[in-house]
């Protein structure tokens, strides 16, 4: 190469002023041809099915990545080409269920585990999301027992309480004023339809419970009706860590170098907000030394098998990621319930008459009643298939070679997992896009094929899978309950008939939800 270098622009036979910007460009996009040229003819994922340029270059995927709609184009290249798609040349995803155990699933004695994918949670290292194996254990250990059922038990006066404060909320929005100067006349009751964004009251609460049982005190959210400024932090961060991954994908100092660069704590700044946030309540829970069936209390007491304690970096970290993993994402499920519940009122009404059959009055309604309701929960499963909680890949890293889903794959190859590509796969649900809840009950005429439907796995699975999942169900049910007992719903507008229409980076960009209440004694 250096012996033709100098000859280049006369084996050209053009003359110098246009021969030798040409050879730096050849120069330059050289390592490239070479660099796809590899990945398609000699990689060893070459043999696996997807687009030839997705194969060949990261740079497809960043694009679909940074539009917001990468899990719905994942989809489609799963529909065209199967379980197993490379989606860039180094990245395979997979929508086959045996891929959920194969990849995050516990893994035989010796084997190394596949690990989070350092560049997606390059902000997560010391919480319970992102840490490495051992100190994941540790994190686990310690936060254990503010999930444990006892501990829920103690916990359902704290979390009903701010269930009441939702519905006293949504009773003040549906109540006709002492003038009656309202624009829907109500009925003899005093009660009339009102319009509302339901997506942002399900925030409101979930935020608040989760505040409360992190750092010791709610956010305020129902209190004034509007979100806490640390909470506005975390939704306005979604879209900023979209660009940082995308920026950690390319090469890992490159992030570091662009804050830098960047106008002042325009990068990473939501995140710098949260972090200083989470030590300030921290101390001041810290500071209370009361006993609470909070996490803190779980963390400040549980030792891990050395006798090592959590340091308040930890403490801090992990209380941040649960208030962001802990209630996004039992709102967004609650959201998207709604949602579909509006969108077809034939599954409404068998819920509300399963729900208001089931009951003598609300004051019934608690952690434990709501478990004997099975449409109630169909409804709930079907709705995170259709709207997951999490749409987005959450990637590992092979650290050894493996086969998978029959395929060998080398170490360091990244996995992804996207729920929104099982979820929607013609190969795991039949009528995928179809909303219908009976697909989950054991006694439904209607038969359906369940042999894949393991796909949908909101919670993950594994070692690593969701600590919180009961005590979400529990949310779930609850809020979701009470609201049929007192409200029959409808679409308020418009948009809120394209609120499943939007963008996510891990998290949705939620669009409003905006659905009638109406009283059922209207």
């Amino acid at each position: 190469m250096a012996i033709l270098i100098p000859h280049i622009p006369s084996l050209l036979q053009l003359p110098a002023y246009l021969a030798w910007p040409l050879t730096v460009v050849i120069l330059a996009t050289l390592p490239i041809i070479l660099y796809a040229t590899y990945n398609l003819t000699l990689h060893p994922l070459r043999v696996v099915p997807g687009p030839k340029l997705w194969a060949a270059t990261q740079i497809p995927y960043t694009l679909a990545w940074l539009s917001g709609h990468l899990p719905k184009v994942v989809h489609a290249l799963h529909e065209q080409h199967g379980d197993v798609v490379r989606v860039a040349p180094n990245r395979l995803s997979f929508t086959h269920p045996d891929a959920y155990h194969a990849v995050r699933g516990h893994r035989k004695s010796g084997q190394g585990e596949h690990g989070k994918e350092p560049s997606f949670y390059f902000i997560s290292t010391k919480n319970i999301l992102g840490a490495s194996r051992n100190d994941h254990t540790r994190y686990r250990r310690a936060l254990a027992h503010g999930f444990s059922a006892k501990t829920m038990q103690d916990q359902q006066p704290l979390i009903t309480r701010y269930v009441d404060l939702l519905m006293q909320r949504l009773q003040e929005k549906t109540t006709v004023d002492s003038t009656g100067a309202k624009e829907t006349k109500g009925d003899a009751t005093g009660r009339k339809e009102a319009v509302v964004n339901l997506a942002a009251w399900f925030n409101y609460t979930t935020f608040d419970v989760i505040g409360d049982l992190a750092f010791g005190e709610p956010f305020g959210c129902l209190e004034e009706s509007q979100y806490h400024p640390w909470v506005e932090a975390i939704l306005l961060g979604v879209k900023q860590f979209g660009v940082m991954t995308s920026l950690q994908w390319y090469w890992p100092g490159l992030l570091g170098l662009v804050k830098k660069l960047a106008p002042r704590g325009y990068i990473g700044r939501h995140t710098d907000m949260q972090a200083e946030y989470s030590r300030q309540r921290i101390a001041r829970r810290l500071a209370l030394d009361t006993e609470r069936p909070d996490f803190v209390e779980a963390m400040t007491t549980a030792k891990a098998s050395d006798g090592r304690t959590l340091t308040m970096e930890e403490m801090c970290s992990n209380a941040r990621m649960l208030v962001i993993a802990g209630s996004e994402t039992t709102a967004t499920a609650l959201a998207g319930a709604a949602y579909f519940l509006a969108k077809h009122p034939e599954v409404q009404r068998k819920l509300a008459q399963e729900v208001r059959s089931s009951f003598t009055s609300e004051a019934e309604i608690d952690f434990f009643s709501v478990n004997k309701l099975n449409y109630l929960l169909a409804v709930l499963d079907e709705s995170m298939r259709m709207f997951p909680p999490v749409p987005n890949q959450l990637p590992r890293k092979s650290q050894v070679d493996d086969a998978i889903c029959g395929y060998h794959v080398p170490g360091g190859t990244a996995f992804d997992i996207f729920p929104w590509a099982m979820s929607y796969s013609s190969r795991n649900f039949a009528f995928a896009q179809d909303f219908i809840p009976e697909r989950w009950l054991d006694d439904s005429k209607q038969h359906f094929d369940k042999s894949r439907q393991s796909a949908l796995q909101p919670f993950s699975v594994g070692p690593r899978n969701c600590i919180g999942k009961n005590l979400a169900y529990v949310e779930m049910r609850l809020i979701l309950t009470r609201l049929i007992w007192n409200y029959n719903l409808a679409f308020g507008d418009d948009e809120a008939k394209e609120f499943l229409d939007c963008r996510s980076f891990n998290l949705w960009m939620k669009r409003p939800l905006n659905l009638r209440l109406i009283p059922i004694t209207v």
